[in-house]
């Protein structure tokens, strides 16, 4: 699979620099992480969508990685938090900063000239959660704000081609949602926006830990117990374990347990279940002359979530497509938002408008 690169040539951007005082900014504002891509530079700054605020004064203390090795281990008067929770802005004042900062950090001219930016959300949100992207967006400093559903920006940072008419299917799995989509002609013809995602599945094993051993741990621990040892389908990897420590909750003194990949699995057993739900539910709602394009090309599989190991067989077995996933499925949303407002001069206004919507 072609994946498009963030360091890709950009013909227009000389011969217009004199007229485009603004950087091109896209944002894949997830809930786990945040991915910026600036036109002409390619993805520039990835950073954990994590601030850290002294709750005396409410000035925020860091940003980004930062404020992620906080989390959990802060005194009273400090709090690392995530702005973002299923995929849609939790606390507005604290989102419009983090976003400020990292379109600061990532511009480094302090906006001279306010950038033009593109923001993805998941297919599902309403009408209000759309409209408090947009303003943090602009409060944040943006001249323009274009919002781009998840799956379309995925598909196009996946180097799908999903201008012909010929159906796509996408799986993005997130931090906070996952998004299924079926794509054609430039647009979504059927989609299900699940809040389900890896910060799900990080809860879901904290959970069975407390459970299962009588001892708490961290989200942090959660996920590093996912990515290291995790399965979606523990008959296609090796049976693995790993050593955790947290604090037991009959004694309140620290200890160790071994947990194994099988443990995880049945720990976000429920999470998986419902992702492949909203995978077969959006099979069924597809038209037939698109199934049959989809029998041919198979599932194409970004986000995060993308990587957990089975994952792909999961959904193949379940569904008996070919299943695929992204080259770096981590960054498809952000390369995806910089390709379309690159194609905002090339496009004819009503395909455009199928790719996005624009609001100023």
């Amino acid at each position: 699979m072609t994946r498009i690169g963030g360091q890709a040539s950009d013909p227009e951007r000389g011969a217009k620099v004199m007229f485009n005082f603004g950087s091109d900014i896209g944002i894949d504002l997830g809930t786990a992480s945040v991915l910026v891509y600036v036109r002409g530079r390619g993805i520039v700054l990835r950073e954990p969508s994590v601030v850290a605020i002294n709750r005396d004064t409410g000035k925020v203390i860091a940003i980004g990685e930062e404020a992620r090795r906080m989390l959990g281990r802060t005194p009273g008067n400090i709090v690392a938090t995530r702005p973002l929770r299923d995929g849609v802005i939790a606390d507005y004042d604290v989102t419009e900063k983090m976003l400020r900062y990292f379109m600061q950090k990532a511009d480094g001219r302090r906006f001279v000239f306010r950038p033009r930016v593109m923001v993805c959300i998941p297919s599902g949100v309403t009408g209000v959660e759309e409209r408090a992207v947009r303003q943090a967006a602009i409060q944040a400093g943006a001249r323009q704000a274009h919002l781009i559903e998840e799956p379309l920006a995925a598909a196009l940072g996946a180097g799908l081609d999903i201008s012909e008419p010929s159906g796509t299917m996408v799986v993005d799995i997130g931090g906070g949602t996952t998004d299924v989509a079926v794509l054609s002609l430039g647009g979504i013809v059927c989609s299900r926006s699940l809040r389900v995602g890896g910060d799900k599945f990080d809860e879901a094993i904290v959970r069975y830990v407390r459970r299962e051993f009588n001892l708490m741990i961290g989200e942090r621990t959660g996920e590093e117990l996912k990515i290291a040892i995790g399965t979606a389908y523990p008959q296609a990897t090796p049976e693995r374990s790993m050593q955790i420590r947290g604090r037991d909750l009959v004694s309140g003194l620290p200890r160790a347990v071994t947990v194994t990949s099988s443990q995880v699995h049945e720990a976000i057993k429920e999470q998986l279940e419902a992702v492949v739900g909203a995978v077969k539910e959006v099979l069924e709602r597809t038209p037939p002359e698109l199934s049959a394009d989809i029998v041919n090309k198979g599932i194409v599989m970004t986000g995060g979530g993308a990587l957990l190991a089975g994952m792909d067989v999961l959904l193949s077995k379940e569904t008996g497509l070919p299943v695929f996933v992204a080259d770096d499925p981590m960054s498809c949303v952000a390369l995806g938002t910089g390709r379309a407002l690159g194609m905002i001069r090339v496009l004819p206004a009503p395909k455009t408008k199928k790719l996005f919507r624009r609001v100023v």
